[in-house]
């Protein structure tokens, strides 16, 4: 008989922290779920340990051996800068997170591991999702922002200082405009919020007066919207749209002209509504890829949704 083991994942996002036991196999014996409200600092620091306490106290066939938390951000020796975190932001003092779930056990026989949300992406749909039995793969997360999870020869690509995949600031455009000081290129014209502001700055310059954008306050206008308008063939969101599919598709044929990868994963809240546009992005990637690498690679959805950060902690946790 296979032998069973417990561990424990943790995913922390910028509003909510999700805790789930796992098996070997991938299986949840249990999971829990908390927003983090008006949290800032050690209280979401807390929060995290609280969750862990929560979950060790379940009972379970076999003792919890490993915790993997998945952050908002970048871990560096299980420290944590997290932007959308208050009191997580300062980049000269990230939040000594392992430390402090490791006080809280106060048992060197169960691991502890921290890492940022990209790589714990690809780690989940390597394990459970579409990326299943693929050595090189990379996860591509469109949300607010845009990150990259990577995986190359089956190991997770981190950098030095854990920033490897920080996709937004790819640089997809000969003109530097001052978004791109904040946001990055990519980021500045295809992420959620990136689609917004496009869409936005068109609406100001009164350029589409026709535009059924134009119903909406400027302020409010989101992705959403956009995409909604879009659906509908507005002409605004239509050329805002399908800008982003360009550097969807240009970003993607420079992953697989540098890393040749396997499988690319598609996921976030974009994808999303963004689904049916991978077709499109599949095309326009053939456009500037090498064409060798392009044809070996596919393009797929993620399996796991807003799952993929869980599973990816789990299988942290199991690799620990």
């Amino acid at each position: 008989m296979p032998t069973i083991m417990s561990v424990i994942g943790i995913d922390l996002g910028g509003t909510k922290i999700s805790g789930a036991i796992f098996d070997n196999e991938g299986n949840i014996f249990f999971r829990t779920s908390r927003l983090l409200e008006k949290r800032k600092g050690t209280e979401v620091g807390q929060l995290v340990t609280q969750t862990v306490d929560e979950l060790r106290q379940i009972p379970v066939e076999s003792a919890v051996e490993a915790i993997g938390i998945c952050v908002p951000g970048i871990s560096k020796a299980g420290c944590v800068w997290a932007p959308n975190i208050s009191g997580w932001e300062d980049m000269e003092h990230y939040y000594p997170l392992q430390k402090e779930v490791e006080d809280l056990l106060d048992n060197q026989d169960i691991k502890v591991e921290v890492a940022g949300d990209r790589s714990c992406y690809v780690l989940g749909e390597i394990w459970k999702g579409a990326a299943q039995g693929a050595k090189d793969a990379v996860f591509v997360a469109v949300g607010t922002g845009i990150g990259m999870g990577i995986l190359a020869n089956g190991r997770i690509l981190d950098g030095q200082a854990g920033i490897s995949g920080a996709a937004g600031w790819l640089a997809l455009d000969m003109k530097f405009e001052a978004d791109y000081v904040q946001y990055g290129c990519f980021e500045s014209n295809a992420s959620g919020n990136g689609i917004a502001r496009c869409a936005q700055h068109l609406l100001k310059e009164n350029v589409f007066n026709n535009s059924l954008l134009k119903a909406y306050p400027v302020e409010n206008i989101t992705a959403h919207e956009v995409f909604d308008a879009w659906a509908k063939n507005d002409p605004l969101a239509v050329q805002v749209i399908d800008k982003a599919v360009k550097l969807w598709g240009m970003a993607a044929a420079n992953v697989v002209s540098l890393l040749n990868p396997e499988i690319i994963v598609w996921g976030g809240g974009v994808f999303g509504p963004a689904a049916q546009l991978l077709d499109r992005i599949y095309e326009e990637a053939c456009r500037w890829a090498q064409p060798i690498a392009i044809r070996q690679v596919r393009f797929e959805m993620s399996r796991l949704a807003g799952d993929a950060g869980l599973y990816g902690a789990g299988k942290l946790a199991l690799n620990n």
